[in-house]
């Protein structure tokens, strides 16, 4: 038996509880994984909250993220004993994913765990570090350089803002950071921001299609209005990595920006990226983040808590990453 949060849906609607399972309620796979960590990302919280139909198939249990230990596996890439991340691939919302203490997946989706970092480290990192790390080097693979000017990073508190600010810091650039929480200046600053800007600058409707030329490039986490006003401010030639909609999916903008001005508008698909990319990501994260970073990043909760936190998540109470070891 293992504990796991489970999601069912009834005549009354769905419910979400704490449940006892056993190994052979784990659905097909080739890898199972005794899981030491996971997360609660906001698609997570989504899905816990019902507030958004993530959930594909009935029972589900949530978390599009892992890392833990292979018990067993019929995948030749894989053996017991071996340290794994697994990031997205419609886990947590199709496939039963990682807020349990044990999965079974795909060898397939399986990434080997950096060797300078834990498996609680890796899910401090998770989806969201994941995610800034693709846009990094999306930018990077663009041809932006530190010297062409600031990069804004938007929803810069969360999950894949913190980090954002974190790897472009190290990559030598300067970041400009948007928050609604002018209280989380020191936090944003002591990942490495140096310009910090008030969300209401941003998001809200009726900008100009063209307004001053400010960012080389944007990293934004948040869609909407806020996205359509950051390709307005970007400058000639710049670069707009846009991998996230936690204010909306629509997208008010014109053609302006990408044909007066030149500007690129990428989009960063993290759920079925190729193995490539994802282990140039990984990479990427495990050389340029430090341990002391990921501290100041990280809440932790045990299995039990993260029901109630998810509901914080939705309402932007949480700063950072919330970290959950499935084991307490």
């Amino acid at each position: 038996m293992f504990s796991a949060i489970l999601i069912d849906k009834t005549e009354s609607g769905q419910r979400v509880q704490i449940a006892k399972l056993e190994e052979a309620q784990l659905p097909e796979g080739d890898v199972t994984v005794a899981v030491e960590y996971s997360t609660l990302n906001y698609k997570d919280a989504l899905a816990i909250t019902g507030r958004s139909p993530v959930v594909r198939k009935f029972p589900m249990v949530p978390g599009v993220d892992l890392a833990g230990t292979v018990e067993q596996s019929g995948h030749k890439a894989w053996k017991p004993g071996d340290k794994i991340v697994l990031n997205c691939w419609g886990v947590g919302e199709s496939h039963w994913g990682g807020l349990a203490q044990k999965a079974r997946l795909k060898g397939d989706w399986l990434v080997p765990l950096p060797r300078n970092l834990t498996c609680r480290q890796a899910m401090v990192i998770g989806t969201a570090g994941y995610t800034a790390s693709l846009s990094v080097d999306a930018l990077l693979k663009q041809g932006l350089k530190p010297d062409q000017g600031e990069v804004l990073v938007t929803g810069a508190t969360g999950g894949v803002g913190s980090f954002a600010i974190t790897l472009l810091t190290k990559a030598g650039f300067r970041v400009a950071a948007v928050t609604g929480k002018a209280s989380e200046a020191e936090y944003l600053k002591g990942l490495g921001a140096e310009t910090i800007i008030e969300r209401a600058e941003l998001s809200q409707p009726g900008g100009r299609p063209l307004q001053k030329q400010r960012w080389a490039g944007v990293i934004d986490s948040v869609g909407s209005h806020t996205l359509a006003n950051a390709c307005a401010q970007t400058c000639y030639g710049g670069i707009v990595a846009a991998c996230g909609l936690a204010q909306g999916m629509e997208f008010p903008a014109t053609v302006a920006p990408f044909i007066l001005r030149g500007v690129t508008l990428l989009g960063i698909e993290s759920v079925m990226a190729p193995m490539a990319l994802r282990l140039a990501a990984w990479d990427r994260l495990a050389r340029d983040v430090d341990g002391a970073a990921l501290d100041v990043i990280a809440t932790e909760i045990g299995l039990g808590e993260a029901i109630a936190a998810a509901s914080g998540l939705i309402e932007g109470k949480v700063r950072g990453r919330i970290v959950v070891d499935v084991n307490r």
